[in-house]
């Protein structure tokens, strides 16, 4: 397997329609704008790449297609996920075909990663993931939105065809420790699987650009989610733009630094060059204890709960 780099770029928000980055986000990006943050990207050494099939329904892993064909194979870390709830049940073989169908919009041969993308039926859909292991055109999975007996229970699926979950992909950031809570960051630590934090910086609301009097884009699905909760956070935010003036780092910097401390691998939302900018500067930040104890006290102080519509409790 090729080495991970210590950031993962998502593409959730590349897409659109359903699932997409309009509807979600409120974002309409245009070829040359994804185009840009993906060579930008590839030229810092961030090569890790992520989508899933129901991000816009195809339409991120299309768009990502596009890019990847520009660039060798061997030069980047592509994952990808098979989503439950819109798998053809009238196949024989569901979880294949949806890949199947992957691998034909990214225009590639192989996926390093594939994920099952939430726990829908842990019993019923992990064992589709063993023949993609066995014919090689996946080379590792991982489980998303899985608590911890949900992921004991796929790895030992798993592991009686000699196979193991490599990754665990679940929202994690300052405002949201329930992986961590639920034990889940423990059980990856011992069994050499990575953890991916995704939502880091809570679709914005962690990125030092949003709070109660320049709020997320109207309409959009995270302002819905977000913008009545920015005035609880902005003692939490004030602090980390302090933190961060002392080493010329910006907010959501300070939050992927500390998701990196926390011993995860952040995936990061890029729609914009200095997404990916900030991303790259922000793994040359080594905060202290004490600063960790305060973000994390003062997070708790906000009393917020960010967990997303999709997610099951995981404590």
């Amino acid at each position: 397997m090729k080495t991970l780099p210590p950031i993962a770029l998502g593409t959730w928000s590349w897409g659109t329609g359903f699932a997409g980055g309009d509807t979600v986000f409120g974002n309409h990006l245009s070829d040359s704008q994804m185009a840009e943050v993906f060579t930008t990207a590839m030229s810092k050494g961030l090569n890790l790449w992520d989508t899933a099939a129901v991000y816009g329904m195809g339409n991120s892993e299309a768009a990502l297609g596009s890019l990847v064909r520009q660039f060798s194979r061997n030069d980047m870390i592509l994952s990808t996920k098979f989503t439950p709830q819109i798998a053809n049940e009238q196949s024989a073989q569901p979880v294949s075909d949806m890949l199947e169908a992957s691998l034909e919009r990214l225009g590639v041969e192989e996926i390093d990663i594939y994920w099952i993308h939430n726990p829908f039926d842990v019993e019923k859909w992990t064992p589709g993931l063993i023949p993609l292991l066995q014919s090689g055109k996946v080379k590792q999975v991982g489980v998303s939105n899985h608590n911890l007996a949900q992921i004991k229970r796929a790895n030992e699926i798993l592991n009686a065809s000699g196979y193991a979950i490599s990754a665990v992909q679940n929202h994690y950031s300052l405002l949201y420790r329930a992986s961590e809570e639920g034990g889940i960051l423990d059980y990856c630590q011992q069994h050499n699987i990575t953890f991916f934090a995704y939502m880091v910086l809570e679709q914005g609301a962690l990125s030092g650009r949003y709070d109660s009097s320049n709020p997320m884009p109207a309409g959009s699905g995270r302002a819905g989610s977000y913008n009545a909760m920015l005035p609880q956070i902005e003692k939490m935010t004030a602090a980390m733009k302090k933190i961060g003036a002392e080493r010329n780092a910006s907010v959501a910097q300070i939050a992927i630094a500390w998701a990196i401390a926390k011993g995860t691998l952040p995936l990061i939302g890029a729609t914009k060059i200095h997404h990916v900018l900030d991303a790259a500067s922000a793994l040359e930040i080594k905060l202290s204890h004490e600063e960790i104890i305060l973000l994390e006290q003062l997070a708790a102080e906000t009393g917020v709960d960010t967990r997303g519509a999709w997610e099951n409790p995981m404590v």
